[in-house]
């Protein structure tokens, strides 16, 4: 769009004239004017000409994936809570389905002048991705913090939940409970989270149950992140006659009590289910949900203090942040049904 010198000028309070100075950089125009005309040219919908555009100290970029399941919203809070405390602005940016990619909201935050920007289980936490745009985006001296997804050959703080010891609290719990035939429903494979969760899983599975890895490796289902993920993956754990179900996300915990019922079954009669995460209202659904809590408090201030650690220019250690999470016991777990049922012949 064309800026109209005597729509701006009108908009501002000021003359044509001292717009044209303003736009094209001259001196003699005081501070508040300048501010007044890029103020209009804000209000106007105009875009700034680019060498007015200033890296903003107050503005920092949040990019996250899509914001169905409940746990990305309320790390997004606690993390704009830290950042608006410290005097900054967040900046989300949302990915979704068909919309922008990750490589494209970075480069909108960076062309808007960010301060620094907050990865949440972005490409960071993909092995099969590209972390050269990382590397790029550093070499234009934007600090960065990446949570959920540690990789090595990313030089930048990261902030995770400890995934190995979520799965062996979660096993740990179903075979105090007498559960000898549990399930993970889990995501793509292809993702650290997972890797992490299933190395943990197997390991309890080792030391509670005895199995090796390659018995365990058999009550592992891979899905989505989603409700009919969970219900997918642990419809087919339950069928072959898992009385206990170990979910990546509290999402896929929903599926597999949907699961189960559609079997026939009752949660936490016949099948336990543990979730991951912790969301807020999880403790409200019908039963209340036993699930891993991540600490999405700790985790985010975390995050927030490394990435002003690097704006201020002392940066943190290129190094990961682990945080312990917690087992929080509700009414999807109980005892194992005393005799095993054997696996759907359907």
């Amino acid at each position: 769009m064309t800026a109209r010198l005597s729509d701006i000028a009108a908009q501002a309070g000021v003359s044509e004239a001292t717009v044209s100075r303003v736009l094209n950089g001259k001196p003699g125009v005081a501070t508040a004017t300048r501010e007044s005309v890029l103020a209009a040219l804000d209000v106007l919908g105009y875009e700034r000409p680019v060498r007015l555009r200033q890296r903003s100290a107050g503005l920092v970029g949040l990019i996250t994936p899509e914001l169905d399941n409940p746990i990305f919203p309320a790390l997004a809070q606690v993390i704009g809570q830290a950042l608006t405390r410290q005097g900054y602005t967040p900046v989300l940016a949302t990915q979704t389905p068909g919309g922008s990619t990750e490589d494209e909201l970075t480069d909108m935050l960076v062309e808007r002048g960010v301060a620094g920007i907050i990865f949440v289980s972005g490409l960071h936490a993909d092995t099969t991705a590209d972390t050269s745009r990382y590397d790029r985006l550093r070499g234009k001296g934007v600090p960065y913090v990446l949570l959920n997804g540690f990789s090595p050959k990313v030089r930048a703080p990261f902030v995770s939940p400890d995934d190995r010891a979520a799965m062996r609290l979660a096993v740990t719990h179903l075979a105090a409970l007498g559960h000898t035939r549990i399930g993970l429903a889990v995501g793509p494979k292809r993702f650290v989270p997972v890797l992490r969760k299933i190395e943990g899983f197997q390991k309890g599975m080792e030391e509670r149950l005895g199995l090796s890895p390659e018995e365990s490796e058999e009550l592992i289902r891979h899905s989505l992140y989603t409700l009919e993920g969970g219900q997918a993956a642990a419809g087919a754990l339950i069928a072959e006659g898992c009385t206990a179900v170990v979910c990546a996300s509290d999402m896929m915990a929903l599926g597999a009590i949907r699961a189960a019922r559609q079997q026939g079954l009752d949660v936490p009669r016949d099948v336990s289910v543990v979730g991951f995460d912790d969301s807020p209202l999880i403790a409200f659904t019908d039963p209340p949900l036993t699930t891993i809590r991540q600490p999405v408090q700790a985790m985010g201030q975390a995050a927030v203090r490394a990435l002003l650690e690097e704006v201020g220019g002392t940066p943190a250690p290129h190094s990961e942040f682990v945080f312990m999470p917690e087992l929080v016991v509700r009414g999807s777990t109980a005892s194992a049904p005393s005799a095993v049922r054997p696996p759907s012949q359907g």
